[in-house]
This record gives C-alpha cells, structure tokens and sequence, in this order.
C-alpha cells in the first residue's frame, strides 16, 4: 500500500480517487495536484514510484494544509468561537447544531439519543 503523508491510499484505484482518502483533499484538489505533477489521474496508485510519492506529498503539504495540520487549524477555531463567546461557539459549547438548523425535530446527530422527561403524560392517557 503506498503511504502518502502517514496515510495508507488503496492501491487498486486511480490516483484522482486514491488520493482523496487524504484528510483535506478533495476532487478539485487531487485533479489540481495530478495536473500540477503532470500525472496521469487515471493510473493506479500501486504503479507510483517512490520519487512520484515524495513529489506528492511535498507538493500537497507545500500548497494545501492537509491531515494533521488542517485538523490543529480547525480545532484551533472551534476554541477560539468557543473562548470569544459567540453565538457558534456556544452551539459548540453546547454540542448543538450550529449553522443555523432546527433543533425541534431532528438534530438527534448532535444531541445524541432521546431523554426522555419523566411525568410527561402521553396521548392515549389523556383520553
């Protein structure tokens, strides 16, 4: 399996796909990184050589932040929301969702499972 910055990519696939399995890489960003290697994005990446894998991940730790660095980046925003105040940082806070959804129904993602409130009475006992 060939490793691309500390991750292992599947060797049966085409490189555009392959190396999407990088946290941070996308389509639009392996397709950029394939034609700035002047690669061809439908061979396997079984066949890459050593010297083609370096390129790799120089060229996509040089241009992109990409796994480890992208998740420090990320986090480091999620604290600073939280430490601010703001509005999203308290959602964040709070495990809610954050980009404005209903919380009613649904968000049971981010709310986790159902508790239930004890006392409160159910339809057919009204009745």
């Amino acid at each position: 399996m060939p490793r691309v910055i500390g991750v292992d990519i599947p060797p049966n696939k085409r490189l555009e796909i392959a190396l999407q399995y990088i946290y941070g890489v996308g389509g639009t960003t392996s397709k950029k990184a394939c034609a700035a290697l002047k690669l061809d994005p439908g061979m396997k990446s079984r066949d890459l050589t050593e010297e083609q894998l370096a390129m790799i991940a120089s060229y996509l730790q040089k241009e992109y932040a990409v796994e480890g660095q992208l998740r420090r980046q990320i986090s480091a925003n999620i604290s600073r929301l939280r430490e601010i105040g703001c509005y999203r940082g308290m959602r964040h806070r709070r495990g809610l969702p954050v980009r404005g959804q209903r919380t009613r129904t649904n968000a049971r993602t981010r709310k986790g499972p159902r508790k239930t409130v004890a006392g409160k009475k159910s339809v057919k006992g009204m009745k």
